[in-house]
């Protein structure tokens, strides 16, 4: 269940950002989940993400009482930490608020896996989010978009390329579950965010 919605201004507690490449040519593709996760916030928590600036889409709001950024990054996956760390220095956040959604081949299809701080594990947003922000303690949420099916298939390729029609409702769920993982960590933590969502078989969640 989505987090209820205030009213009224303040600080931004959190910094919220779904990784991925701005256009397009790149909407539907297994590296942009993060925008899709952006997306869904954005409409649960009613944040338009419509203003510019710190080079990326963004928009101000809340969710519960937890004010939040909702940031896209436009600047390509590559450069994301250019973005990131333009949002944490204005609001005067440190890496810690700084909330990342992203793709991950390692992981399965339908598979989600939170984590409290950590490598980049190979993903270039992440190195270049953790080389811009000079640390690694910054939580994210991982969306498995799945392995190449070959050893040889050039995974830049695989990462652009779009999800088979078939696997579009999984990729959906997968997308729900994150953004409940987001609300999770806002709400309870990252502690507890692993613990419900990082099991291989997503738990049922209560009837509200």
């Amino acid at each position: 269940m989505f987090l209820r919605r205030r009213t009224g201004s303040g600080p931004v507690d959190w910094v919220v950002a779904g990784l991925g490449n701005p256009g397009a040519r790149y909407e539907r593709t297994r590296h942009n989940v993060g925008f899709w996760a952006m997306d869904a916030l954005s409409k649960a928590w009613d944040i338009p993400i419509k203003k510019t600036g710190f080079q990326a889409c963004y928009g101000l709001g809340a969710a519960g009482e937890t004010r939040v950024l909702l940031v896209k990054p436009q600047t390509f996956m590559n450069r994301s930490g250019e973005s990131l760390r333009g949002c944490l220095a204005y609001y005067k956040l440190t890496p810690a608020r700084l909330l990342v959604v992203c793709d991950d081949v390692s992981l399965p299809l339908g598979r989600i896996r939170v984590r409290g701080q950590g490598s980049d594990g190979g993903h270039n947003g992440l190195k270049s989010v953790l080389f811009h922000c000079r640390a690694d303690t910054f939580p994210r949420v991982k969306i498995g978009v799945g392995a190449p099916p070959r050893a040889d298939f050039d995974l830049a390729d695989w990462v652009l390329g779009g999800f088979a029609a078939a696997d579009l409702p999984v990729v959906e769920a997968s997308v729900t579950r994150a953004c409940a993982a987001v609300e999770e960590i806002l709400r309870n933590g990252v502690e507890s965010a692993m613990n419900r969502y990082n099991a291989a078989i997503p738990p049922r969640e209560p009837v509200t």
